[in-house]
C-alpha cells in the first residue's frame, strides 16, 4: 500500500511533536507539508532533514494555513491532522468540515499516541485557556518543590520560532542563555521567570532527547504547559487551571476540555475578580465533567512594583498570546492600572506596522497593546507604538521587564502577579505525591 499523503496543520510546536512521535517512523503515512497558523512568519520555512530523518530528503516545507485548499489539491492530500491548541470547539469542526469538503480525511491525535513516558515522576501544569494563570501556578508549585528540597527540572511546552536546526534541544540555566538562543518575547516571558529563581528550563523540538536530559538531572519533572495544550509527557499528577471570568470556556475550547477531563486537580483561579455566580458555574462544570478531580480555589494577586500618581497618562502592554488567540481583552497590566486609577491611553490610533494588523485580526483588543515580538520588526513596531502614544508611563503586564528589551524612552513600571491559595489543598496534594516517590 502507498503511504497516506498527509498535511499537519500546526503553529510551530504541537505539530512538530506529533510528527516526531507518531508520523516520523510510521510507514503508513507520508507527511508532505506542514501549515502554520497563529504565529507570524513561521511559514515559508522547512522542517529540516536533521529532524525529519533521511527518508524525507530535504525536509518538509511549511506553508500558510490559508493555502490549505490549493495544497490539498496540488499535493493529492488524503489526510489533514489538526495539531495546534486554544481554538474553539466550533472552529475545530469548521476546519474539519472544510477539510472534508475537499474530499479529505481529518484527524486529531490524542495523548496515547503522542505522550512520552518518563522514568521519573511527572507533575504537569495545564490550562483550559491561554491566560488562565498557568504561569502563576507553575511558579507556586516550583517554589513549594524547592522548599521541600525536591530536585526538579522544568520542561516547557515548545516555542521553536527561529532556526529549527538549532532548537533541537535547548538548555536554559541562566538569564544570559535567553540571548544565546535569540529568544522571542513569548519565549522570554515563559523562561525568564524560572531562570531568575535559579531553575533550569529545557525546551526545543526533540522531546525524547529533552526528556532524557531532564531525567538525568531530576527527581521530579515539572511540565510547564503552553496555551491549553495537553502535556507531551505522560503526567503522574496533572493540574489544570480554569479561568471563571471566561464562563464555560473550559467546556468550549480545544484541547482545554481534554485537560479538564484528565486533571487530578483543578485550580479555579482569579476568584478575587470573579463573581460568586462565575465561581459557582466553574465549580459545577468541574463536578459534572470530572467529579473525581480535587478542586482548588485561588486568587490572582496583582500590584504595581512602584507607586504611580493617580490620573497619570499610561499605556498598557499585556502578554501577547493571552490577549490574541487567548481571547482576553485585558490582563494584569490593565487591572493594576485600574486599581491605581491611572488614565489609560487608547493605543490603536498610534499602532505602527505589524501591530495595525494585530488590531485588525483581533478587534476585541481596545485599551491594551499585545506584546508581540516574534521577530525584530515586531519589536520595533511595539517600541514605536508605545513611544508614539503620548503616555507618560508604560505599564508592563508581561512576565518579563520589556522596558530593558525595548529600551523605552518613557519610564515604565511592572504589574506583578502571583496566586494565593485558599487553604493548602494544592500544597498538600503535591506533598502527598512527592512522598510516594
Amino acid at each position: 500500500m502507498k503511504p497516506i499523503r498527509t498535511i499537519i496543520l500546526g503553529a510551530a510546536g504541537r505539530d512538530f511533536h506529533n510528527f516526531n512521535t507518531y508520523f516520523r517512523d510510521n510507514d503508513k503515512y507520508r507527511v508532505v507539508a506542514f501549515t502554520a497558523a497563529q504565529i507570524p512568519n513561521i511559514e515559508n520555512k522547512r522542517y529540516p532533514n536533521s529532524l525529519t530523518g533521511e527518508d524525507y530528503g530535504q525536509g518538509i516545507p511549511i506553508y500558510s494555513e490559508s493555502l490549505l485548499p490549493e495544497l490539498v489539491k496540488s499535493m493529492n492530500i488524503e489526510l489533514c491532522v489538526l495539531s495546534y491548541s486554544d481554538i474553539s470547539n466550533q472552529k475545530v469542526m469548521e476546519i474539519a468540515a472544510g477539510v472534508q469538503a475537499l474530499g479529505t480525511n481529518f484527524m486529531l491525535l490524542g495523548p496515547g499516541s503522542t505522550q512520552l513516558k518518563s522514568k521519573k515522576p511527572v507533575i504537569a501544569v495545564t490550562a483550559a485557556r491561554t491566560g488562565a494563570g498557568k504561569s502563576q501556578v507553575v511558579d507556586y508549585v516550583a517554589e513549594f518543590l524547592t522548599k521541600i528540597n525536591v530536585k526538579y527540572t522544568v520542561i516547557r511546552h515548545p516555542m521553536p520560532y527561529g532556526k529549527l536546526e538549532k532548537q533541537r534541544v535547548q538548555i536554559y540555566n541562566y538569564v544570559g542563555d535567553l540571548d544565546n538562543y535569540n529568544t522571542t518575547i513569548e519565549e522570554r516571558e515563559e523562561y525568564e521567570k524560572h531562570l531568575v529563581k535559579g531553575r533550569t528550563v529545557l525546551a526545543g523540538i526533540e522531546y525524547s532527547e529533552i526528556l532524557k536530559e531532564a531525567e538525568s538531572r531530576s527527581e521530579v519533572i515539572l511540565w510547564d504547559g503552553g496555551n491549553n495544550d495537553f502535556p507531551f509527557i505522560k503526567p503522574d499528577l496533572q493540574i489544570t487551571i480554569i479561568d471563571p471570568l471566561r464562563e464555560n470556556h473550559e467546556l468550549l475550547y480545544y484541547p482545554g476540555l481534554t485537560n479538564l477531563l484528565t486533571a487530578d486537580i483543578v485550580v479555579i483561579n482569579k476568584e478575587n475578580t470573579a463573581t460568586k455566580k462565575q465561581i459557582d458555574n466553574a465549580v459545577e462544570n468541574v463536578k459534572i465533567m470530572n467529579p473525581k478531580a480535587k478542586i482548588v480555589h485561588t486568587n490572582s494577586l496583582i500590584k504595581l512594583n512602584q507607586k504611580i500618581k493617580p490620573r497619570t497618562k499610561a499605556i498598557i502592554i499585556e502578554d501577547g498570546p493571552t490577549t490574541t488567540h487567548g481571547g482576553m481583552s485585558y490582563g494584569a497590566g490593565y487591572l493594576a492600572a485600574k486599581q491605581a486609577k491611572l488614565r489609560i491611553v487608547d493605543p490603536k490610533p498610534h499602532a505602527v506596522g505589524s501591530l495595525r494588523k494585530i488590531y485588525s485580526n483581533y478587534p476585541h483588543l481596545k485599551e491594551i497593546v499585545p506584546a508581540m515580538g516574534y521577530y525584530p520588526k515586531q519589536l520595533l513596531d511595539l517600541k514605536k507604538t508605545i513611544e508614539k502614544s503620548g503616555a507618560k508611563i508604560a505599564i508592563i503586564g508581561t512576565p518579563i521587564d520589556l522596558s530593558k528589551l525595548l529600551q523605552l524612552k518613557i519610564p515604565s513600571v511592572r504589574a506583578e502577579y502571583s496566586i494565593k491559595e485558599k487553604g493548602n489543598t494544592l500544597k498538600r496534594e503535591v506533598l502527598k505525591f512527592v512522598r510516594k516517590i
